[in-house]
């Protein structure tokens, strides 16, 4: 068995049936582009059922709720997340779970878990997680670039970050450029050849696709304001209970405090 704790509960969560597709940076840690992740997220099914697994491998464990919205389809279906903490071998093991994932359609999310639920170990595949890396943190940016340079030169040129690697790729194959500029039209730039355009239209990209991410994530920080007032309380006053029953409190909590979609 794996060493890395995050597998171990993916390979948990999944027993008998696929439950839940590692993303972020656990994701960057199966493509071979970080050596270690600090926390765990997954992609989770929509319904009750999987996610009452999800909880009770949780609660074996002796997981707590961290701040965020219940593990409940209801939340998940308006894109909340879900965040969990517990100690292990000395360490700190956090836990987060989502089941729309930003940037993904409807569509795309049916495709991945069609196609993930097949294999034992299920991970985000490079063009799913170049998209969910797309935030409003900068670092992620770097990361999004070497994931690039897995694709096929096509998706390539629609993903890249590096103003070189977009030169080179159009010099190679200027007629598939043409049928891909109307998508990014920064690549006129790579076509002309010309850097310093191309940089300036890769950072102004970067910029609106972080503004973006935080203007969702401002639209989900002002609707769980009162259920952030209410949480210090909660917390304490469920310390110490098993996750089953803080569960089941912090449901009752959340209704009519947290809004299901923002």
């Amino acid at each position: 068995m794996t060493d890395n704790i995050y597998l171990q509960l993916t390979e948990a969560f999944n027993r008998g049936r696929t439950r839940a597709i590692v993303s972020s940076g656990q994701a960057v840690v199966l493509h071979r582009l970080a050596i270690m992740s600090k926390d765990g997220d997954w992609i989770v099914r929509e319904n009750p059922e999987d996610l009452a697994f999800i909880r009770d491998e949780l609660g074996r464990r002796g997981a707590t709720y961290r701040f965020g919205a219940p593990l409940d389809e209801r939340w998940l279906a308006g894109g909340w997340s879900s965040h969990f903490e517990f100690a292990a071998n000395g360490m700190r093991v956090r836990c987060d779970f989502f089941s729309r994932p930003p940037r993904l359609s409807a569509n795309e999310l049916g495709q991945l878990w069609e196609r993930e639920g097949r294999k034992p170990l299920p991970y985000l595949d490079v063009e799913s997680l170049v998209r969910v890396k797309q935030t409003q943190r900068e670092k992620d940016y770097a990361v999004i670039g070497e994931l690039a340079r897995k694709l096929p030169p096509e998706r390539q040129l629609l993903c890249s970050r590096s103003a070189r690697d977009l030169i080179e790729l159009a010099s190679r194959d200027p007629d598939m450029v043409s049928t891909l500029i109307s998508e990014r039209p920064l690549l006129g730039h790579a076509v002309r050849g010309d850097r310093e355009a191309l940089e300036e239209s890769l950072d102004r990209e970067r910029r609106s696709l972080m503004r973006a991410d935080e203007e969702r994530l401002d639209a989900y920080a002002v609707a769980a304001a009162p259920w952030r007032a209410a949480w210090p309380g909660l917390q304490s006053s469920l310390g110490g209970v098993p996750l089953g029953k803080a569960h089941a409190g912090i449901l009752q909590a959340a209704e009519g405090v947290l809004p299901f979609n923002p």
